[in-house]
């Protein structure tokens, strides 16, 4: 006889400790746990954030949130690097001061190590493809690449990778574009 184990939910999630340097994420019901970022991951978020403000201040489409609790359903809640969504996602999407669904835009930067690449390529964009985020970007500070993919068909499809030299935009957010290079500055 075997027994099942029990899936976690967003209320064991809630229950995890806060501030012990680790961040818990909950996918599918199953516990992932990951050490604090890096200073590269970290100076790779603070150029994204500063190229959103600096596009929102001009645009305002929309909000964006660094490093949000995310939850998608009882048995899934992630901690992206940045989510993007549009003003009139917010009622849809913001219940009782927390995020509850997808986003515009949701993006992981990747982390060194074989459990995190396959959590970000692999676990996260089947995750995201279920519960409908229309465009998901994967930036690897290693290999300084944007991973683009957008939602074609009911799930996340690769799109495109683009390098230094390379425009981005996206689907997601009307207006935005960047160098990619300039996701990468200072790392």
């Amino acid at each position: 006889m075997t027994t099942r184990a029990q899936l976690l939910t967003i209320a064991d999630w809630d229950a995890m400790p806060y501030g012990d340097g680790n961040r818990y994420e909950i996918i599918e019901g199953e516990l992932f746990v990951s050490c604090s970022p890096g200073l590269t991951h970290q100076t790779v978020l603070a150029n994204l954030i500063t190229l959103f403000v600096i596009f929102l201040q001009k645009n305002p489409v929309g909000r964006f949130l660094p490093m949000p609790g995310l939850i998608l359903s009882e048995h899934s809640g992630v901690i992206p690097d940045l989510v993007i969504f549009l003003h009139e996602q917010s009622d849809e999407i913001l219940k009782d001061g927390r995020l509850t669904g997808a986003p515009a835009l949701v993006i992981e930067i990747v982390s060194p190590g074989a459990a995190n690449i396959r959590r970000d390529r692999v676990t996260k964009v089947e995750l995201y493809s279920k519960h409908g985020v229309p465009e998901y970007w994967i930036v690897d500070p290693e290999n300084l690449t944007v991973d683009q993919y957008v939602s074609q068909g009911g799930s996340l499809k690769l799109i495109q990778t683009l390098h230094r030299k390379d425009i981005l935009s996206s689907s997601a957010i009307p207006d935005f574009s960047c160098l990619v290079s300039d996701i990468f500055i200072r790392i």
